[in-house]
């Protein structure tokens, strides 16, 4: 007997690469597709592996702090030298997909999904003199949060919790710590950022 079987279009018949396979987003730089690696819960830093797409223990966390919000990256972006440009003081992009944050008012406590997020600003960092901007995002249709289009309208509390964190997320007591914050800015840099970082992203590795 022979068999039939209809797939769906598009079907993916091998896990596609998060970072390479994936979709920026529906309305990119508006609206994108974020991948996350970590989540609130994790005392763990988690990240794709760039080779084989799969997420590996990047390190345990030496802190007892933890994410505030769903963290990881916009599939298809690279920090390069477009986006080192839009970063004061860089000598160079941190040569990663561009991280996002994405506020979600339910818990959401596992990592390896996608989703998509709204564009609301962006924390801008150093990381010993590397361009290492956090895109912050709504997830969207949030049913709390999912108006929101501007990080100013965010609780000023909830701003200064990732501020807090990514100033001492890699902090090593009696070392000098190797992370400034630049400036925290509205949609429109974030906007700018990510941009560059798809334009970086091509520029690499081709149009896809």
């Amino acid at each position: 007997m022979e068999a039939h079987t209809n797939f769906p279009a598009p079907f993916y018949r091998w896990r596609p690469h998060p970072w390479h396979g994936l979709e920026i987003g529906p309305e990119p730089p508006n609206r994108v597709l974020a991948y996350i690696e970590m989540t609130p819960f994790d005392y763990i830093k988690y990240e794709v592996d760039k080779v084989t797409g799969y997420l590996h223990v990047d390190r345990p966390q030496r802190t007892s702090s933890l994410p505030p919000t769903l963290y990881g990256f916009i599939p298809r972006t690279f920090c390069d030298e477009r986006v080192k440009a839009l970063s004061q003081n860089a000598i160079r992009g941190d040569g990663d997909p561009l991280d996002i944050c994405v506020v979600s008012e339910r818990p959401i406590n596992r990592s390896e999904i996608f989703l998509n997020a709204v564009v609301v600003g962006v924390i801008q960092l150093l990381d010993h003199d590397e361009a290492d901007d956090k895109i912050i995002a709504i997830l969207e249709n949030d049913l709390v949060y999912g108006h929101i289009r501007d990080i100013d309208e965010l609780p000023k509390v909830l701003v200064e919790r990732m501020q807090h964190y990514f100033k001492t997320y890699k902090m090593i007591p009696g070392e000098k710590p190797g992370i400034e914050l630049i400036n925290v800015s509205g949609p429109e840099k974030a906007k700018k950022i990510v941009n560059a970082a798809i334009q970086d992203y091509e520029d690499a590795f081709g149009r896809t």
